[in-house]
């Protein structure tokens, strides 16, 4: 048994620690609104329900550790005391990692995930279209539990409505446990899916990923790339150049004799096999090769 004095670990070796130990972990993907109503969206796995009566959801935004700084969702919060917090299904979960994205403040991660706005009853900030389940919140308190980086800050938030999904639902209207396909977080870069075990999804670059926003039209609108796969895409830093793609049809008869079929759902269908392979750079290679006219 190795033996850990809290006080006497870095901090970031202790985070480290706590989140691979204490999971698995639900999501709270919140939305709020800044001093001048811009949209934010961010995931937050310090979170769960506490109370039914009055109906709690508590979520912490912890102050970074490398410069002791607050996160945006934080500082919209204590602005306007509402948020929305979304439930994150297996569907959506890439997106949700590309939303973690630190952009710059006012950057709409709504667009830059490619997941949709929709617009709440009772509170200011938008809900996430593509969520099983949308909590409309009044945040009631927000207790910070330190001054350093690594301290949380509880955000006590009271439900005011909540919107399911009607296909979640089983034939005595509650909520069924297998269609709301939820996702929770572990340490790492790891996550489980209920009844379906680990998987790991990368974490978000380092430096900022294009955002589904800049995805072509042709391949962000396609038939056969799925929320997840526009995920995936959108976190790359940038795109290949074209003399790259061409060596990598060159490099490839499969690929050559898709384009020379000018079959573009299938030229999709190859890269989500590439995607589900985790070779996005390949992926984005085959979406950019052209197919002749």
């Amino acid at each position: 048994m190795v033996s850990i004095t809290a006080s006497e670990v870095p901090t970031a070796r202790l985070h480290g620690y706590l989140l691979g130990a204490v999971g698995p972990r639900p999501i709270a993907f919140a939305s709020t609104i800044d001093g001048r109503n811009r949209p934010n969206l961010s995931p937050f796995s310090f979170f769960n329900v506490f109370s039914s009566n009055p109906p709690i959801l508590i979520f912490s935004p912890s102050r970074r550790v490398r410069d002791n700084s607050t996160k945006h969702t934080l500082e919209n919060v204590l602005n306007n005391m509402e948020v929305v917090i979304n439930v994150v299904n297996y569907d959506m979960v890439q997106q949700m990692s590309l939303a973690s994205t630190e952009y710059g403040q006012g950057e709409n991660e709504f667009i830059k995930s490619g997941l949709t706005m929709l617009a709440s009853d009772m509170v200011k900030p938008f809900r996430v279209a593509e969520s099983p389940v949308q909590f409309e919140c009044k945040v009631v308190k927000v207790e910070p539990l330190g001054k350093e980086g690594g301290a949380g800050n509880l955000i006590f938030s009271e439900v005011l409505k909540i919107h399911v999904d009607a296909d979640i639902l089983d034939e005595n209207g509650t909520i069924d446990q297998y269609k709301i396909d939820q996702v929770a977080r572990m340490g790492g870069n790891w996550y489980s899916r209920a009844n379906m075990g680990l998987f790991e999804v990368p974490k978000p670059l380092s430096n900022l990923g294009i955002g589904v926003d800049q995805i072509p039209e042709h391949i962000r609108l396609s038939n056969v790339l799925t929320g997840n796969d526009l995920g995936m895409l959108g976190n790359i830093e940038k795109l290949p150049s074209p003399e790259e793609v061409m060596k990598y049809v060159d490099d490839n008869v499969d690929v050559r004799s898709i384009l020379s079929a000018g079959d573009e759902a299938l030229l999709h269908t190859k890269a989500q096999e590439l995607l589900k392979n985790k070779d996005v750079l390949s992926a984005w290679k085959v979406l950019l090769a052209k197919i002749p006219t």
